[in-house]
């Protein structure tokens, strides 16, 4: 799923408890309020009425055969980016608090790796961390390595959806892509 350009949707989108909400909900699928406030240390209350405003604007609806006592909720769209033509400050504050939330990922990772209770398995070293490259693309080139991208990651999404096409020892991996296209130095790099 694409990014909407309502400024609403996008801003309803941009909080940090509705990004670990939807978080939550990829990962272990359909979930009851209840069930989401026990996971993020929040109120029952609280968590039911930032599910309601994921689903108001149509990131998150109650799973089939929901009773109305113990509604469970999912995700609309598994993955969603931003390919929005209209960049405002709603957008700028959904890419924010995405950004927020990857470095979040990364310290609670820095913990996992340190702590020798944590059953932290350290083949994941060699694999995991940061990538960081400057590269010279268009805009054509950068569309291609995004579908390139998004096609590689979309032979592995199934694997969220189907619990049982997990391979022994398959885990969550948060994958964040980043493309800033950078104002030119003086020199004109």
């Amino acid at each position: 799923m694409s990014f909407e350009s309502d400024p609403l949707a996008l801003r309803a989108l941009a909080h940090p408890l509705r990004l670990r909400i939807r978080e939550l909900l990829n990962r272990d699928g359909a979930l009851t309020s209840t069930e989401l406030g026990r996971e993020l240390g929040i109120s029952q209350a609280l968590a039911s009425h930032h599910v309601r405003q994921l689903a108001k604007y149509g990131y998150v609806r109650a799973a089939p055969g929901a009773d109305q006592r113990e509604r469970r909720w999912e995700l609309v769209h598994a993955s969603i980016s931003a390919e929005t033509t209209e960049p405002g400050a709603e957008l700028d504050a959904v890419e924010q608090a995405y950004a927020q939330r990857a470095l979040a990922r990364l310290r609670e990772w820095q913990e996992l790796r340190r702590d020798p209770d944590s059953g932290f398995d350290p083949s994941w070293l060699e694999h995991a961390g940061l990538s960081d490259n400057l590269l010279y693309l268009t805009a054509e080139e950068v569309a291609v390595l995004r579908s390139a991208l998004g096609q590689a990651v979309a032979e592995y999404r199934g694997r969220t959806e189907d619990p049982a096409s997990r391979p022994d020892g398959a885990r969550p991996v948060a994958l964040f892509a980043l493309i800033t296209p950078l104002s030119p130095t003086e020199h004109g790099n």
